[in-house]
């Protein structure tokens, strides 16, 4: 087991005279952890949900994680999940079109590019995350379905981007849904997500302003002595089927290719995020017996197995009978119904957080999931699963999803441009 016993990082001494000539930044704060060897780099920063690390990562290291900015799908797509998340949607403000946008995604591109580095904010830095490291912070811009009328782009708008049907379960709150722009934020550290929260909502200006905004968390990489699947506030595993980038499908079934029929060129190497709050009736959950939460879900609370046995990754045996020649993966079990093999090998890539609001007045806590998934076609991903649940999912009687978005990301920005440049100046 790796040492798990954090590094300690000395800020140099810096006299008064030279307090205001030289200004360190949060980089050059890491040299002591680089000096020992324990930067992640690029490749540790991706580890966890979708491609776990071989070993434990280091508690020591978490501040060193960096995830590059100029690649070719966005960052926080494909990087294991981060501690502390914020979600955030935008309107343009009234007036506000096409220049102001690319105007606005040119300020948050650098802001993004800046801060995943480990450097400070380009305007009016607030110092929060002064002591800190990159912390694998990732910056994510995407745009909603309205954004297109609001900029005169409306040919440009993708077919993906028609709006979600609407299902069963839905208790959807309209001003905590969809938005003109959406910006995931994600890190191992809450004081360095903060502080690019920040510094994005302080770029908007006067082009856009909050629609809405949602705070999330996750376990923190190196809590645990391996590398584990995540569990949500059920206390179940949730994603041990999450596609991998090793798969050889992999692209085709979370990128827009290079090329595509169906997409607009600006989308190229892009990916459709749908975001939903989905709340979980943790009081009634935790009155179910172990035996009956496994049932609802199909899977060991315990290790994430199939109730049909093995370990969490064994294939499900959806035959399986017990001695009563009852199935022992009952038909409305979550994990049975969400199998790609049973909706046509439909898959989306899950990179949600959890979030807890507070108490309500009748002590119910306001807790649950921000479902947060990837995939290259949101019809044939997210929607074809979700109809699917709404038929029958066990699950359904103890979640309620109160709000709801989906956002085209297009590719990553090229060195010395920005995030959306090739839809905004094409």
């Amino acid at each position: 087991m790796p040492d798990q016993s954090t590094t300690e990082v000395h800020e140099p001494a810096i006299t008064s005279s030279e307090e205001g000539a030289t200004r360190l930044t949060r980089r050059k704060l890491l040299g002591t952890a680089g000096a020992t060897g324990l930067v992640l780099g690029a490749a540790g920063a991706t580890a966890g949900y979708a491609a776990a690390p071989a070993q434990a990562t280091p508690l020591s290291s978490i501040g060193a994680g960096q995830a590059p900015f100029h690649v070719k799908h966005q960052p926080g797509i494909t990087q294991g999940l981060q501690a502390r998340g914020h979600l955030v949607a935008f309107d343009l403000a009234a007036g506000a079109g096409r220049k102001e946008a690319a105007a606005l995604l040119r300020r948050w591109s650098e802001t993004a590019r800046l801060l995943m580095a480990g450097e400070a904010a380009p305007n009016d830095d607030t110092d929060i995350a002064r002591d800190a490291g990159p912390s694998s912070l990732t910056i994510t811009f995407g745009f909603g379905n309205s954004f297109f009328a609001r900029t005169g782009l409306e040919k440009q708008r993708p077919v993906a981007l028609d709006p979600l049907p609407d299902f069963s379960s839905d208790h959807l709150d309209k001003t905590r849904s969809n938005g003109d722009l959406w910006v995931q934020i994600g890190a191992d550290d809450a004081l360095v997500a903060f502080h690019a929260l920040r510094a994005i909502q302080k770029d908007a200006g006067s082009a856009a302003k909050v629609r809405w905004q949602m705070n999330g968390f996750n376990r923190t990489p190196g809590a645990t002595a391996h590398p584990m699947t995540a569990r949500n506030l059920m206390g179940q595993m949730d994603g041990t089927r999450n596609p991998k980038p090793t798969e050889s499908d992999f692209d085709e079934r979370i990128f827009v290719p290079a090329k595509s029929t169906k997409d607009p060129a600006w989308m190229a190497n892009g990916s459709y995020a749908v975001v939903r709050r989905i709340r979980m009736l943790l009081d009634d959950w935790e009155k179910l017996s172990l035996t009956a939460q496994e049932q609802v879900i199909g899977r060991r609370k315990a290790d994430g197995a199939p109730l049909t046995g093995g370990g969490e990754t064994t294939a499900m045996d959806l035959e399986k009978t017990d001695a009563n020649g009852d199935l022992v993966v009952p038909l409305n079990a979550h994990a049975r119904i969400t199998r790609p093999d049973q909706n046509g090998g439909a898959a989306m890539l899950r990179r949600p957080f959890s979030f807890h609001d507070g108490i309500d007045p009748d002590g119910t806590p306001d807790a649950g999931l921000l479902f947060v998934c990837w995939q290259a076609d949101p019809l044939r991903g997210f929607v074809t699963v979700q109809r699917k649940l709404d038929r029958g999912d066990a699950l359904s009687k103890y979640i309620r999803h109160e709000s709801s978005g989906l956002f085209a990301v297009p590719g990553g920005a090229a060195a010395g441009g920005y995030v959306g440049q090739a839809l905004l100046e094409g």
